[in-house]
């Protein structure tokens, strides 16, 4: 297929998603070993604006951070000043006081000590027992007995939630890469943003990445769009603080389609990225796409607990979960192949890397609530046209 031919097929994914009303805007972004084999953008930055998103309009891509604070403490675990396979309050001695909640009674959490230490690895694999509040009615119940506050706050009294399962026992999602980012942290002796700086974006030239946006940044940053009363989509006052209490490693980035192909093609080039500098070693990165669960599994269905903020999540079975990254074990028809990693982010971003394929995109909206089907359905055929293009 000509390169023409392949920008047309994909660009009407595109298009047709925005045009239906299925999302706001979108921007998708493909490689290969090679380069950028596809880039583009569709529809206005914010509802009535001549401005048109692109591969470098500033996005918040939320727990697509993730796998980059993952990134930093499997490099510090290569110089061997991490231990993950350690108590997490080996480095972090204030998670020790977390409990696990048994039941909510008159209004009041129940909690007592887990049978075992949580460990660093367990918070990479998303097993240590902890949950997000939209996924898991226990935590839900329990944000709302204490009066807690959300993730999207930054407060630092979110950090205060129990487990809910005992570590080591179940995978749960959850937001246990911001007591990973504050293991990078105490590694580190710097403030997460800028262990990361050091450690990932400054390295692979990510210029456009971070915790904090500057006045360009700001100007350009595509608003969080939610359905308006009557039809189509209208631009919310969503943000992320400007001063959270604590910088967070599961949601906390900004960056571009661009910025975060070159993090995706680091990991496709086994830890080097595109200007050919080493962040990783190519058997820590081929570790981070195998099973780190074991038995467990990645959920085949993940209900909602609040809607509002995020639909659930029915996969199938056949998922595990690596080193920060959601595994498929078998080829999907038309799309990625087997050991194929990749994640999303709450306001409907969604990236993929395929080592057998040698192909990674990503596609991204600012829309809430997350896994729109509609969004989850675009991101399934932009996939499709980029691999049918190949």
């Amino acid at each position: 297929m000509s390169t023409s031919t392949r920008s047309q097929a994909i660009d009407a994914v595109l298009a047709d998603a925005v045009s239906s009303g299925a999302v706001p805007n979108v921007v998708a972004i493909a490689a290969d070993r090679d380069g950028v084999i596809y880039e583009g953008g569709v529809g206005p930055r914010a509802p009535g604006e001549d401005t048109t998103v692109g591969a470098d309009t500033p996005l918040r891509i939320m727990s697509m951070t993730k796998p980059v604070v993952t990134v930093a403490a499997l490099h510090l675990a290569e110089q061997r000043k991490l231990d993950i396979d350690a108590p997490v309050e080996e480095y972090c001695p204030e998670f020790d006081a977390l409990g696990l909640l048994e039941r909510i009674e008159d209004g009041r959490p129940v909690l007592r000590r887990p049978s075992r230490k949580v460990t660093v690895k367990q918070l990479i694999t998303h097993t240590s027992g902890l949950g997000y509040w939209f996924w898991n009615a226990d935590v839900l119940a329990w944000t709302r007995a204490v009066g807690a506050p959300t993730s999207m706050s930054g407060r630092r009294a979110v950090l205060d939630a129990p487990l809910v399962a005992e570590p080591g026992t179940t995978f749960m999602y959850s937001n246990a890469t911001d007591w990973l980012g504050l293991v990078v942290e105490a590694v580190c002796g710097h403030p997460l943003d800028e262990a990361l700086a050091s450690i990932v974006t400054d390295p692979l030239g990510m210029t456009r990445t971070g915790f904090a946006l500057d006045d360009r940044a700001r100007a350009e940053l595509v608003p969080v769009h939610r359905t308006a009363a009557g039809e189509g989509w209208e631009a919310s006052d969503i943000e992320l603080p400007a001063r959270p209490d604590y910088v967070s490693g599961s949601r906390g980035l900004y960056s571009t389609a661009h910025d975060y192909l070159i993090f995706q093609r680091m990991l496709l080039g086994e830890g080097t990225g595109p200007d050919g500098t080493t962040v990783l070693q190519p058997a820590t990165v081929q570790a981070m796409f195998c099973n780190q669960i074991g038995a467990l599994d990645f959920p085949a269905e993940i209900r909602t607990a609040d809607p509002r903020t995020a639909l659930g999540l029915a996969l199938g079975p056949g998922y595990k979960w690596g080193h920060g990254l959601l595994l498929n074990t078998v080829d999907e028809p038309g799309r990625r192949r087997a050991w194929s990693g990749g994640w999303m982010g709450l306001f409907n971003t969604f990236f993929w890397v395929d080592p057998a394929a040698g192909v990674a995109g990503a596609i991204y909206t600012q829309a809430i609530p997350f896994l729109i089907p509609e969004a989850v359905r675009m991101a399934k055929d932009f996939e499709t046209a980029v691999y049918a293009s190949l």
